[in-house]
């Protein structure tokens, strides 16, 4: 007998205001410059394609990005109502909180295949997370599913490349960030986003965990 199986991905969605849009755009071009084959996370539209067009590119980085608060994993059809009602019970009551994305950094998947160029949460906004990836985890262990990495470093991915090239794109990234503060154009914080909810997809299927009314 064969078991139906699904895939199970559960993120706070993240919106890039329009102003830093144009600046990590810029940022991103100097560093297609150095690092070839580099593609948008999940658009899969090469940036040597997006690096002729800023409007293009904009419009590209213009979608929801995700914040993982737990592994993507293989969920068994009978667990499907038990894991999203355990989830909607722990993190309905959520508050609005400011998420300060002020870090460039790359990070590689489990079986080194793809590399990706990221940007992680290290101040405000951290704190909430963890404690929503803790929450996430106790309903993981109840379901006897693999929980999240055991030192969560919350982060959007914007941009991919196969295989692992952590060296070269950390060096061209560092490169970059160099010029930027000799002309002393690094700032605290990359941008700013609002907590606004959480959300989980199975299978093609998305279900809202909690959502906060917009401001």
């Amino acid at each position: 007998m064969c078991l139906r199986m699904y895939l199970f991905c559960f993120w706070v969605l993240v919106s890039i205001p329009p102003l830093p849009k144009k600046e990590i755009v810029c940022f991103l071009k100097r560093v297609a410059s150095v690092v070839p084959h580099l593609h948008l996370v999940e658009a899969d539209v090469p940036l040597s394609i997006l690096c002729k067009d800023d409007q293009k590119f904009e419009r590209a980085l213009g979608r929801e990005f995700h914040i993982s608060l737990g592994r993507n994993v293989p969920l068994r059809v009978h667990q499907i109502n038990s894991v999203v009602s355990m989830l909607r019970q722990k993190l309905q009551l959520q508050k609005r909180y400011s998420i300060d994305f002020n870090k460039w950094e790359v990070f590689v998947n489990d079986d080194c295949t793809r590399s990706f160029l990221s940007l992680e949460i290290t101040t405000s906004g951290l704190s909430e997370i963890s404690k929503q990836i803790d929450a996430v985890n106790e309903v993981y262990k109840l379901h006897n599913l693999p929980e999240f990495y055991k030192d969560p470093r919350p982060h959007i991915s914007l941009v991919w490349a196969l295989g692992d090239i952590r060296t070269s794109l950390k060096g061209a990234v560092d490169g970059e960030l160099r010029k930027l503060r000799a002309g002393s154009c690094v700032q605290n914080r990359i941008f700013t986003s609002k907590f606004g909810g959480i959300e989980c997809k199975i299978g093609n299927k998305t279900h809202k965990i909690c959502k906060l009314p917009d401001e």
